[in-house]
């Protein structure tokens, strides 16, 4: 029970342990679940909405939010798919990738940390932005006939049935947590969702904290495009969307507080996971994939509710102590 308690009370590890029992429940129900073959594959089709969690997250981190995520995304894999018909190589679709996202996390940053305007607000103003360069880019047709090298690399395998893609992925992921959770500047972004005006004071760079955490978001968004690009085949125009709310969710799922301050990349990582592997579950349990969107939507609202709460409950503790801390100095 000591060893629950202790699981519960970090986040990353909570979420590490749902989705432990949403297996658990699945090959209870269906034990043609209980593959090595199956659950490697939740693993593996998480790629594309791992790397939007993980660039998100650091936004969210901040007590920001960026729903412009799902177009950069749809831009980056029109334009790979483009550079991909012609048989160019994966240096260049993964530099153009990042060339797209580092300038439309610029923007973001510019905008929200530096104008003031609210995030969600301006972010929205990018997605229709974005959104038409992809329909500009693309010429508002599906682009398609990629050449074989640049779909095939995706569905090589390392370790036995794990992904290139999925590997690369959790080589960036443990990277990414250890940076943001063992140096100095990592620790900024949370220090800044937690409290502005304390980061402030104690002379953290707020503002270049929060335009980094757009580029990074911009960027891991970009190179997702590529991804999805690369493991679908084809990019039609409305590519991404969508999208967003998912990664954003997987970050909630993931133990990342949407008031910014908690969290990390692991959940993230986590939570993408979930997310990905709902509709895969279902089958399983034998219910309709129509269900997807209505499960993610009751978990998220549950995550949200149940945040919100412990939020409230910690400001209380916070403020009950201030007031017997006060008590005890009037006493003497």
């Amino acid at each position: 029970m000591r060893m629950l308690k202790s699981i519960l009370k970090v986040r990353w590890l909570s979420s590490l342990a749902f989705l432990a029992v949403m297996f658990i429940i699945t090959g209870l129900i269906n034990p043609d679940f209980f593959t090595y073959s199956n659950i490697i594959e939740c693993f593996n089709s998480s790629v594309v909405f791992t790397l939007l969690a993980v660039g998100v997250a650091f936004v969210i981190m901040t007590g920001e939010i960026d729903v412009s995520i799902g177009s950069t995304m749809g831009l980056a894999a029109a334009i790979a798919g483009m550079l991909a018909q012609r048989g160019e190589s994966w240096a260049l679709m993964i530099v153009y990738s990042i060339i797209i996202g580092l300038l439309i996390g610029l923007v973001n940053g510019y905008g929200v940390a530096v104008l003031g305007v609210p995030s969600l607000i301006f972010t929205l103003g990018t997605t229709g932005i974005v959104r038409g360069l992809v329909y500009v880019f693309s010429g508002g047709k599906t682009t398609e006939n990629f050449a074989g090298s640049f779909t095939n690399f995706g569905s090589q395998t390392l370790f036995g049935q794990i992904t290139i893609y999925y590997t690369i992925v959790l080589v960036i992921v443990i990277i990414t947590h250890l940076l943001l959770t063992q140096t100095r500047s990592g620790k900024y972004f949370i220090a800044v969702g937690d409290n502005v005006g304390g980061a402030t004071l104690i002379g953290i760079p707020v503002t270049a904290t929060k335009i980094v955490a757009y580029v990074l978001c911009g960027i891991f968004a970009a190179i997702s495009g590529v991804a999805f690009a690369s493991k679908y085949g084809q990019v039609n125009i409305v590519a991404g969307a969508g999208y967003e709310m998912s990664a954003i969710a997987a970050c909630v799922l993931g133990g990342i507080s949407l008031s910014g301050g908690l969290g990390n990349i692991a959940g993230a990582a986590i939570g993408a996971v979930i997310m990905s592997t709902i509709s895969r579950l279902l089958v399983f349990i034998g219910l309709s994939s129509d269900f997807d969107n209505t499960i993610k939507g009751v978990m998220l609202i549950t995550i949200v509710v149940v945040d919100a709460l412990m939020q409230r409950r910690s400001a209380e503790a916070a403020r009950r102590e201030r007031l017997v801390a006060r008590a005890s100095g009037s006493a003497r």
